[in-house]
């Protein structure tokens, strides 16, 4: 088992990043970067940061997540999503490191009908699910990697994901148009976290796991929760994928089984638990 006592975060000022940080630095040493700080597919850059800091791991939260931008602008998706991970990897690779590293649900093309296993082959939709994936397989190229694929984050700072966007509309008596027919597995970043942390500690074999909430919903289910959650009358207007005309396809049934993480010791909470400690937060 490697001993960690000093961890570095890339990615720190993002949604995920900064939850990281701060769960982190309540049991270890954090030196953490935001993007402005450094550009992780400055390679040269990279291989610098971590020989200076020295870390005992490194958490990579940097990614470039505009969906449907990265269509019209692939190599800035390739850049932040998968050289990025390249320069992560071999700098880790060189110094024993330990690399946890984030991925998403858009390696998949929703085609089946029940959550995804690690094991199943990735076939993504979009140039954001191929960058994603890509960095996927360089981060594997490290000797010591976690790959956690996460799912509809939502809470953290800034809050702008779509879950933490229904959440506020609702609260405000705004008209919510949700889908009704996406099938995922919502990821709340402080449960993330938490399991993020369990791994430093626990250690179990090496891959990829997925890191989402417990359970399956839709974006519909998400939001009819939320409103029962906030106790309002909601407007909620559910539409069907097909009716959004939007420039990444993106897959339609999206759950992922996060069984492999429960078998290593790191079960997490139900989606609706974790909505609900969300919610409650919010409302603080």
């Amino acid at each position: 088992m490697l001993e960690i006592t000093r961890i570095m975060v890339t990615g720190a000022a993002g949604q995920l990043g900064s939850t990281v940080v701060a769960r982190l630095s309540r049991r270890y040493e954090v030196v953490s970067f935001t993007r402005s700080q450094l550009d992780i597919a400055d390679e040269p850059a990279v291989l610098e940061r971590v020989t200076a800091v020295a870390p005992d791991a490194i958490v990579n939260c940097a990614a470039y997540n505009d969906v449907d931008r990265a269509e019209d602008a692939p190599l800035d998706a390739i850049a932040g999503n998968a050289l990025g991970v390249l320069a992560l990897s071999r700098a880790a690779s060189a110094s024993s490191t330990l690399l946890i590293h984030y991925g998403t649900d858009y390696v998949f093309d929703g085609a089946i009908d029940r959550p995804y296993e690690e094991s199943d082959p990735p076939r993504p939709l979009s140039v954001y699910g191929s960058s994603k994936l890509l960095g996927e397989w360089f981060a594997l190229e490290a000797p010591s990697i976690y790959v956690l694929r996460v799912e509809s984050l939502f809470g953290g700072h800034p809050a702008k994901s779509s879950i933490d966007k229904i959440v506020a509309g609702i609260e405000h008596g705004q008209p919510v148009r949700v889908f009704a027919d996406r099938t995922v597995t919502p990821s709340y970043v402080a449960d993330v976290t938490a399991a993020t942390a369990a791994l430093l500690e626990r250690q179990p074999p090496f891959g990829v796991y997925h890191c989402v909430n417990s359970g399956v919903t839709t974006w519909q289910g998400v939001a009819v929760e939320a409103a029962r959650l906030l106790n309002k009358d909601a407007d909620i207007i559910p539409v069907s994928s097909d009716s959004v005309t939007r420039r990444a396809r993106r897959p339609r049934y999206c759950a992922l089984s996060n069984r492999k993480l429960a078998d290593a010791g790191i079960a997490m909470p139900a989606w609706q638990d974790a909505l609900a400690r969300y919610v409650a937060l919010s409302r603080d």
